[in-house]
């Protein structure tokens, strides 16, 4: 049964690229030409636009929210839009081009199914977009759509997309990314963003939009059912006083009633006897619900355990992590010091044994001899947690293979990891 709007297939995308090279304008022109912005929004921008002496409304200005971008005319936070058309929901990340800003890309970044990365056509391959293209690939999103604008800057010319397709394949050959697509774009004026355009008749892709609207979207663990419990649900009362059921929700895959599931770390085995969502019974459920799960016996089941179809196909189990980390604070890491480690509903207390090696992020050189690491670096590490964890590595399931790091004293989240397949 469909229920429009509800029922519609949801797209998660990221934006990056070099600082100037039309991020927000490009999300501005998607919003302003898919009418998906109110007048109020368009009076605010318009006003702002002549409080800056632009001549002409300045659509970047409809995602840079804060208030230190609409006066630098940068981007230097997350900015997250929502939108949909009648084929299928948005949400868009767009993060900053600025080195600095690493942290915030690998934010924004983090859950996206689809990069898009900005190329200016002047310009070429920059060192942000080898920068850009490397976290979209540490992050495993598989699919990438390369923009390159400000083709109107370049008389429209072929010759000059030509050239940054052949650069940019010759540059990620060795990265880990999966499928790319390129189209050239001009997002100030509205070329291949929403409307096919007139001043390109050789190209013969999709505008932006289009792609955007029917690009499948991977799913590599529909048949691996994951889900960290959340709470251990016993009603106390007369109606439900038998009842005990483990509620959180579907991380990846689908389970139906009936089907036999490993609760690990325990590897205990039993069977889904029933799913609830709320008090309405269901046949199954899929990655996203959030629900209850029966089972046919009483086990011993706790927050943090995680419920696995028992098809063999079950994650690794143990106290020792191999991951590439992202460290967003000022505050080093330090080898030996205990912090809090939150990987789903789990958290334990954990401390890192080594670290590997640096990422230099421009040129992907591995920077051994490193003791500590400081905000925006990426490196290798080791981890050892007090008790055992549920993982598998991040670029098979992002939720079972991310984890973060919290300080024990002020709370504050220090930095992101993903669990690499060692």
């Amino acid at each position: 049964m469909n229920n429009g709007y509800l029922d519609m297939q949801l797209l998660r995308f990221t934006t990056a690229g070099s600082v100037d090279d039309g991020k927000s304008t490009l999300i501005g022109r998607l919003l302003y030409d898919s009418k998906s912005i109110f007048e109020d929004q368009m009076e605010a921008v318009e006003t702002a636009s002549k409080s800056r002496g632009n001549e002409e409304v300045n659509l970047a200005l409809l995602t840079d929210g804060l208030r230190a971008e609409r006066e630098q005319g940068i981007t230097i936070d997350v900015a997250y839009r929502y939108f949909a058309t009648p084929k299928r929901k948005f949400i868009i990340a767009d993060t900053p081009g600025h080195i600095e800003y690493t942290r915030n890309m690998v934010t924004g970044a983090s859950t996206a199914d689809l990069a898009v990365i900005l190329v200016d056509a002047r310009h070429g391959i920059m060192e942000q977009t080898i920068r850009h293209s490397y976290v979209a690939a540490l992050l495993a999103i598989k699919q990438i759509v390369v923009c390159v604008n400000k083709m109107d800057l370049v008389g429209f010319s072929e010759d000059v997309f030509t050239k940054i397709v052949a650069d940019y394949k010759k540059m990620s050959a060795h990265l880990p990314i999966g499928k790319v697509d390129f189209i050239p774009i001009s997002a100030k004026l509205g070329d291949n963003v929403v409307n096919q355009s007139a001043n390109m008749p050789w190209y013969s892709g999709k505008p932006l939009l289009e792609f955007l609207e029917t690009v499948e979207i991977q799913d590599d663990n529909k048949d691996s059912f994951r889900m960290p419990v959340q709470y251990v649900i016993r009603p106390i009362s007369e109606k439900y006083a038998d009842f005990r059921g483990y509620a959180g929700r579907v991380a990846s895959g689908k389970i139906t009633v009936g089907e036999n599931v490993t609760v690990l770390p325990s590897g205990q085995k039993s069977t889904v006897s029933s799913i609830w969502l709320a008090d309405k019974q269901l046949q199954e459920a899929t990655a996203g619900d959030s629900v209850t799960i029966c089972l046919s016996n009483d086990i011993d089941i706790s927050r943090g355990d995680v419920l696995c179809l028992d098809n063999g196909q079950i994650p690794q189990v143990g106290q020792a992590v191999s991951m590439d980390i992202c460290w967003f604070r000022e505050t080093p890491l330090q080898i030996g010091k205990r912090y809090i480690i939150r990987h789903a509903t789990q958290e334990v207390v954990g401390m890192f044994k080594a670290i590997d090696y640096k990422i230099d992020i421009s040129t992907q050189d591995k920077l051994h001899d490193v003791n500590q690491l400081t905000m925006n670096d990426i490196a290798h590490v080791q981890l050892k947690t007090a008790a055992p964890l549920v993982f598998e590595p991040y670029h098979t399931n992002k939720v079972m293979g991310s984890l973060i790091v919290v300080d024990p004293d002020t709370n504050d989240t220090l930095g992101a990891g993903m669990i690499d397949k060692d």
